[in-house]
């Protein structure tokens, strides 16, 4: 589907995520710390009858109301807006139930839809359990996989980045098991998702020349092939790849030593071989602020750095700060999208609004 850009007025789609876990939970949280936080608004995607029932079990005064996306700005104020998605949910707090999965999609679904049209600024999902999706017969490795699937993106996959103002990380391999990242860890994987991430990151971000770091797959990035030769035949070939592109890549460098304070005024972003190489030190670093971003998808998306914490979900224990980092990075980044589209195309960027108003109509 063509992608049309939303106004500057747009608010954020934020899907409902599990509905047994805490994605509720931290969006009526959010919702209510709205003015003190000054949160950009947002919408739900889902089922408006699990925010009503949490909110009565946490005893929070949430008004719940459901509205069209071009409502959703005026309603936040005074309400949490939520736009309807797939069929309901009954699953109770940390008991997910065979309408889990479908709710949890069709939220997801609904919101891709939504920005596509140009009917929200950007998505930002609460988080989702794997498990209860591949039970249902979900076939993907996980969210960032299924997003560019909705989204035709053309990156040969995804760029999962954890951002956090302490430090940014990319894990060429996402979600895989150990015994199998040596065969997915190739030259052409490592140049992608270099390309990507200096794109975005210039674009969005906006970094000028952004820095990016390798990292090593072997200990001691391989110690010029005597322990192993992955970093000499593969990683090092790739950042010269880069470089001769014009990208700022450096490496590879050692895991050990590549995230003390010093190192880290290095670079603005580290590419890591495998998940746990480099999510273990950011969310080390800043596990309440990190945000998981997802590079190379035509309209911005990101997400907090957690899970569905099934054991605290309506408990009034779950900490909504990496979804209020989310939600404010999200409008960071497309209002970035909009001043570039806007720059690039003033004509497009004014007659956008009248296309996203003549597709709702249709």
């Amino acid at each position: 589907m063509p992608l049309h850009s939303a106004p500057p007025s747009a608010a954020l789609a934020l899907s409902l995520g599990e509905p047994a876990g805490i994605g509720p939970d931290i969006a009526l949280r959010a919702w209510v710390g709205r003015h003190t936080l000054h949160l950009p608004a947002f919408f739900v995607t889902g089922d408006a009858d699990v925010l009503r029932r949490r909110a009565a079990r946490l005893g929070l005064r949430v008004p719940v109301r459901p509205c069209a996306p071009e409502e959703a700005v005026r309603c936040f104020a005074e309400a949490l807006p939520v736009v309807a998605a797939g069929p309901s949910a009954t699953a109770e707090p940390g008991l997910p139930d065979a309408t889990s999965g479908p709710a949890a999609l069709a939220a997801i679904d609904a919101a891709v839809r939504l920005v596509q049209a140009g009917r929200a600024a950007a998505i930002v999902t609460n988080p989702i359990a794997k498990s209860v999706l591949y039970a249902d017969g979900f076939t993907f490795p996980g969210h960032t996989e299924y997003l560019a699937h909705l989204a035709g993106s053309p990156a040969r996959q995804p760029v999962m980045m954890i951002w956090s103002p302490e430090l940014a990380v990319i894990p060429a391999t996402i979600h895989i098991p150990v015994a199998e990242i040596a065969r997915h860890f190739t030259r052409e994987l490592l140049v992608d998702t270099g390309r990507i991430a200096a794109r975005d990151l210039t674009e969005r971000f906006g970094l000028a020349r952004p820095r990016l770091a390798f990292c090593g797959l072997n200990p001691h990035a391989g110690e010029q092939g005597t322990i192993g030769r992955e970093d000499e035949e593969i990683t090092r070939p790739a950042v010269e790849a880069l470089q001769r592109e014009g990208i700022d890549a450096r490496g590879p460098f050692p895991a050990d030593t590549l995230f003390h304070a010093r190192a880290r005024e290095g670079y603005d972003v580290v590419i890591g071989a495998y998940h746990d190489q480099v999510l273990a030190p950011v969310k080390m670093l800043a596990f309440e602020r990190a945000v998981n971003v997802t590079l190379g998808l035509p309209f911005v998306r990101t997400s907090p750095d957690h899970g569905t914490a099934f054991d605290i979900a309506g408990t009034g224990q779950a900490d909504p700060s990496s979804l209020i980092e989310a939600l404010r990075l999200a409008r960071k980044l497309a209002d970035a999208d909009a001043r570039r589209q806007a720059t690039h195309n003033p004509a497009r960027a004014e007659a956008e609004p009248r296309r996203a108003a003549a597709a709702r109509r249709a």
